[in-house]
């Protein structure tokens, strides 16, 4: 399969970029003269721009368009106002994971959407399926660019720029940059103080070009994938093949606070219930090592007389903390403060059981 490249794919070339397969798209994993490591300081201590444009886009309009989107994800579109944002889940029947995204509620007939990469077709498929007459559901998943500005000194980039940066947190307003009608939303994926700019596909570059001369004087970073990892797992955001999937619920991933239990229905609401209530599916935990391991996904998880507790789903080297970090499924009576095993390649290494973050966000300051 020919993979789909960015609207910013000849930029990331002319940077040096490594790039990598990401849910069908060709994305850059790091960049030349630094690597995941500085780009992950970069976004932790300054400011970093990332191509996300290989994330989904989708529309639903018409009347009913938000209760019509509120009866179909877990979280409860009624907590927020026209403006505002909101992470949220798509799940089946049987309250596994479709997807994660976050729903920007425009006004009560339009909802955008911002699905994951590989899984667009498949939550757009699920609304066009189950859509009243009067609502339309559009993919446009390569109609638009997505460049997320994330680190302490993104403020400063943005006013460079003339952008607002007065919104809250998880909320965005519409703006124009070089000419260009953009989408300004106070969301990010690293823990830090960002923003995520919503650009048509044809204004990318120009876009790119303009924030990356306004941040020269701030030290700007370009940044890929790979930091945009290392920068996640710190705060125990979850990944969509790792921490969700269609055998991994919200319930199993500690997203509760991501449904709305009150709601009348959703897809999913029974089994969902049910998980809750019975407190017996394994559940997402963090791992802290002790010594020098660094874990991966997949690896085993075991208390220290060899009985298996669970697996790693997410695991990495921590540039903040300078030691091995993880995300894993453990059995439910597994406490906090224990210690656990993890098979390192064969290494038995120490762990301690923890509830992330790791590393104290900063997402909400004002």
């Amino acid at each position: 399969m020919d993979l789909l490249h960015s609207p910013l794919h000849d930029r990331h070339v002319a940077l040096g970029a490594k790039l990598a397969e990401f849910g069908g798209w060709d994305m850059p994993l790091e960049y030349a003269g630094g690597g995941v490591l500085a780009e992950h300081k970069a976004v932790r201590e300054g400011v970093g721009l990332f191509d996300v444009s290989h994330l989904g886009k989708a529309l639903v309009r018409g009347t009913g368009a938000a209760d019509f989107v509120n009866a179909c994800f877990t979280n409860d579109l009624r907590r927020i106002r026209p403006g505002k944002a909101q992470y949220t889940l798509c799940c089946d029947e049987d309250g596994g994971t479709v997807d994660d995204l976050i729903a920007y509620l425009r006004s009560d007939f339009e909802v955008f959407l911002i699905p994951n990469a590989a899984n667009t077709a498949a939550v757009v498929a699920r609304l066009r399926d189950a859509a009243p007459e009067g609502i339309e559901v559009t993919d446009l998943h390569r109609d638009y660019a997505i460049l997320a500005i994330q680190g302490p000194s993104s403020d400063e980039v943005l006013q460079a720029l003339d952008l607002p940066v007065d919104h809250d947190y998880m909320s965005f307003a519409d703006a124009r940059i070089a000419d260009h009608d953009i989408t300004v939303c106070r969301t990010g994926y690293t823990g830090e103080r960002g923003y995520e700019l919503v650009v048509p596909a044809g204004s990318a570059t120009s876009v790119w070009d303009a924030v990356m001369a306004a941040g020269e004087a701030y030290g700007i970073r370009a940044c890929g994938l790979g930091a945009r990892d290392t920068l996640r797992t710190e705060m125990g955001y979850p990944l969509h093949g790792h921490e969700l999937s269609a055998e991994i619920s919200p319930v199993m991933a500690r997203a509760g606070w991501a449904v709305g239990w009150d709601k009348e229905t959703f897809w999913g609401k029974a089994a969902l219930e049910r998980q809750r209530a019975e407190k017996t599916v394994p559940t997402l935990r963090g791992l802290l090592a002790q010594g020098r391991g660094i874990p991966r996904p997949g690896m085993r998880v075991a208390d220290a007389e060899g009985s298996e507790l669970g697996e790693v789903t997410s695991g990495t080297f921590s540039p903040t903390l300078r030691q091995g970090i993880a995300l894993a499924l453990l059995d439910p009576a597994v406490e906090d403060g224990a210690t656990v095993v993890v098979d390192v390649r064969g290494r038995s290494e120490a762990f301690t059981v923890t509830k992330p973050p790791f590393v104290q966000p900063s997402t909400k300051e004002s």
